[in-house]
């Protein structure tokens, strides 16, 4: 059975990547959930999806300046250590502004065998890979990215899910474990897990469970 995880929470229940989103995603039953990360002006690494709050650039604004819903990672990890928790860390190649290294020092102290960290970006990964943050995942949605996976040194693939079929999952099983996003049907959902694909993120808990 693959782990069932909750894209940014329950996003139809409640506000996405909210500590609501999250509980409400492990009361329906999934295993854990998928939340994404910026950074702030201050160096506080926050549970938001898009660069952008209002038109203005997170980077560019402190945690006061932002709503009281939105997160920091901290808290999070504090409200449900007994989660899976995927964090996709949000960051635009080739710039780094030090979140790669916030990062670091944040897991460091919140030890946890039920994280990992993905990326689209794979200068990011390097970053983190060279930090020492384990495990890691490769995020994309072309095929093609496959190629860079080697070089990063992840133990994730996390292909968007109509990459993956049941040949394609067995040439990549033994070299990787292998997350799928965003798996919204249940029969897709059955499929993959037959095929045996190691995680399921998906934003409706009642096609996972």
């Amino acid at each position: 059975m693959p782990l069932r995880l909750g894209h940014r929470g329950a996003p139809h229940l409640a506000r996405e990547n909210t500590l609501e989103a999250f509980r409400k995603a492990l009361e329906a039953g999934l295993d854990g959930f998928e939340l994404d990360v910026q950074f702030t002006r201050d160096g506080v690494l926050v549970v938001h999806h898009d660069f952008t709050l209002d038109g203005v650039p997170l980077a560019q604004q402190s945690r006061r300046e932002l709503p009281a819903y939105i997160p920091t990672l901290e808290e999070v990890l504090q409200a449900f250590p007994g989660a899976w928790i995927n964090v996709e860390l949000k960051s635009l190649p080739p710039e780094t502004d030090g979140r790669e290294e916030a990062l670091a020092r944040l897991l460091a102290r919140y030890p946890s065998g039920k994280l990992w960290v993905s990326s689209f970006d794979p200068l990011a990964l390097v970053r983190l890979r060279r930090l020492g943050v384990r495990p890691l995942g490769l995020l994309y949605e072309r095929e093609e990215a496959e190629a860079l996976a080697p070089c990063l040194g992840v133990e994730w693939l996390h292909p968007e899910a109509s990459l993956l079929t049941e040949e394609r999952v067995r040439a990549l099983k033994g070299r990787y474990r292998l997350l799928a996003w965003t798996v919204n049907e249940r029969s897709q959902a059955e499929a993959l897990a037959r095929w045996g694909v190691d995680a399921l993120v998906g934003d409706f808990p009642e096609a996972l469970v």
